[in-house]
């Protein structure tokens, strides 16, 4: 009995794609997001609702949940590192390798800390051990996003780049609803279960996505346009001085271009549920609305985000981009008024709208655009350095800064909304200095201009 697989097709633009491979590269992208996710948004809640009673609670409830959010951030200040490390890998040695490696680090870094002694167990040696298991998930999640828009922009076909280099990051959602329902779930149970044992469930039931993510990755063939570099022998022996050189005005176009996307991301996932949870929130000491919210606006997400990858083919990146920037911007001073009114629908309604339309209008574009910005010989390389650096200064402090101020201002609901608004700003100008860089050829070693 013989196997039947499908060949390799032509596009309009006389790309070869491999629909077998397109599949493949979608499915283990998609896995790894879910993975990176889910540990985001457990560790996010978690340091919201948990972890300060748990690992810091000599620091008194506003102190332990700034230190908790501090770990939170420790994570995405060692994620440029990772990026460093995993794109010159990635550019050197091949995508695939990458994401195997990333995806087991990041993932048995998770299912550590489901083992972790807290406070009242071992003193500060768990929260030292917290911040190192942080830092190791930080290196893993520091290219894991970079490979996955890397490999599938590199094997979906031209004129449908922005539709396909999206589809993975449906998987974001899958994580998200899997972390968030997952923790709605657990605020029903009682308070002295919850911090007794059932905050390790989480953590450990990640183990389950890392064997499904390595297996699926195994089975993947490396990127054409990695193949030609060899074929060629055009692999470069030091991307990031590729980047340095060539490649420098393109890194801080896409750290702009994060700055608004990812900066609101954490705004809306983290620092909101801190705001309406704290003992000055609205819903004081809640640990089911934030959740809840999150739970509703992922699954708006999973759908929106390819529509405006899609929509970014049609109508290009950069317009797309800019009126998603424009409208989050727009919509933060009311977004987090509504917020305070105290009603359940109008907090999770914002959190849809800010999560499921905001942010996604710019992740949506972005998912194709990074990697069309940068050539093929330090693509990798250039991806992780524009995500991650962002992620350190739009993402990752965001929450502990944002908790700080709120406790400088007596809980004022102007500090997310202001937060929220200038990130996105930010993302706004940004797009007037980014060439459009939609159908561009992938295999060209030249940076997009």
């Amino acid at each position: 009995m013989t196997t039947r697989t499908k060949s390799p097709q032509t596009d309009r633009n006389g790309d070869v794609v491999e629909p077998e491979q397109l599949r493949r590269a979608t499915l283990a992208s998609s896995v790894g997001s879910a993975l990176e996710y889910y540990d985001f948004y457990i560790y996010g809640l978690a340091s919201a609702l948990i972890f300060g009673p748990l690992f810091f609670s000599p620091l008194g409830e506003s102190g332990a949940v700034i230190a908790s959010f501090a770990t939170y951030g420790v994570g995405f200040a060692a994620r440029p590192f990772g990026g460093v490390v995993f794109g010159y890998i990635g550019d050197r040695f091949g995508r695939k390798m990458v994401l195997i490696l990333t995806i087991g680090l990041m993932g048995m870094a998770s299912f550590a800390i489901g083992l972790l002694p807290t406070f009242e167990q071992a003193g500060m040696l768990g929260a030292v051990l917290l911040v190192a298991l942080r830092i190791l998930q930080g290196l893993g999640a520091g290219a894991e996003q970079a490979g996955a828009t890397t490999l599938i922009s590199e094997v979906a076909p031209r004129r449908r780049r922005g539709f396909f280099a999206s589809l993975p990051f449906v998987g974001i959602q899958l994580g998200t609803l899997l972390g968030a329902g997952t923790f709605a779930l657990m605020a029903l149970a009682d308070r002295d279960v919850l911090l007794g044992w059932l905050w390790r469930v989480p953590f450990l039931a990640s183990v389950i996505l890392i064997v499904i993510a390595v297996f699926i990755r195994l089975r993947l063939k490396e990127t054409p346009v990695f193949q030609e570099l060899e074929k060629h022998k055009a692999v470069v022996k030091n991307p990031v001085g590729q980047i340095w050189k060539h490649s420098k005005k393109n890194v801080l176009v896409g750290i702009g271009l994060r700055m608004g996307e990812n900066g609101n991301s954490s705004v809306y996932s983290a620092l909101l549920v801190s705001f309406i949870s704290l003992p000055a929130g609205v819903f004081p000491g809640d640990k089911f609305i934030g959740p809840t919210g999150l739970l509703i606006a992922a699954g708006c997400a999973a759908v929106m985000v390819v529509v405006f990858g899609a929509l970014s083919d049609r109508f290009g990146r950069v317009p797309v981009y800019r009126y998603g920037a424009l409208f989050q911007a727009l919509i933060a001073l009311p977004a987090f008024y509504l917020v305070t009114l105290g009603n359940v629908t109008l907090v999770w309604a914002v959190m849809a709208v800010g999560i499921a339309l905001g942010v996604q209008s710019m992740l949506g574009p972005q998912c194709a655009m990074l990697p069309e910005l940068f050539g093929s010989q330090h693509r990798f390389t250039g991806v992780a350095l524009s995500r991650e650096l962002s992620a350190v200064l739009a993402g990752g402090f965001a929450p502990m800064i944002g908790v700080a101020l709120l406790a400088a201002t007596n809980h004022s609901w102007l500090v997310p909304a202001l937060y929220s608004l200038v990130l996105a700003a930010i993302s706004f100008v940004t797009t007037f200095f980014t060439p459009e860089t939609n159908g561009r050829d992938l295999a060209l070693v030249e940076d997009a201009k």
